[in-house]
């Protein structure tokens, strides 16, 4: 589903907010984006979440992190709205076809990665190929917990604003 900047800014709150939930899933930042409408264009739209989003503290990271299936899986611990499954599954794409050794080695190294850091494998997956991911997450493996936290938080932000660009096209 895509909008124009007009139509989002003429939503009911409640259907502005599931789109947002849709891109982000932290409700700190989904009320401070209700905040700032009207935005009156794309522009200013995505400037505003990427002002929100730096405003967000770990605990708010953490909890748009619960909104995103794990690599190679199609459910969340947190709900998400039907778009934002779909945005999902859209970016693991490169999921589709790996071998089983890939797919194992990737439920291992979530397993370990969430033991590790406490959160689910974050990755902006839009190109990337099983593999790809795989090497990814093995090497944040070595991070130190508020290292990856930071990085973690930086892909959650691509995704984010890749996410508004596709609902806004």
């Amino acid at each position: 589903m895509t909008v124009s900047v007009a139509d989002f800014d003429a939503m009911t709150e409640g259907g502005a907010a599931e789109m947002l939930a849709a891109c982000c899933g932290t409700r700190r930042w989904v009320s401070g984006m209700l905040a700032r409408r009207p935005f009156g264009s794309a522009a200013a739209l995505l400037k505003a979440a990427d002002l929100e989003f730096g405003a967000l503290a770990p605990e708010d990271w953490r909890e748009a992190f619960a909104h995103h299936p794990r690599i190679g899986e199609r459910s969340s611990e947190l709900s998400q709205p039907e778009q934002g499954q779909r945005w999902s599954a859209g970016e693991q794409r490169g999921m589709e076809g790996v071998n089983a050794a890939v797919r194992d080695a990737l439920i291992r190294v979530n397993q370990e990665y969430t033991a590790r850091f406490g959160y689910s494998y974050i990755v902006y997956a839009t190109g990337k190929s099983g593999e790809d991911m795989l090497a990814i997450a093995r090497a944040r493996l070595g991070n130190d917990p508020d290292s990856e936290l930071v990085i973690a938080a930086a892909e959650q932000r691509k995704i984010t604003q890749r996410r508004l660009e596709a609902l806004l096209r």
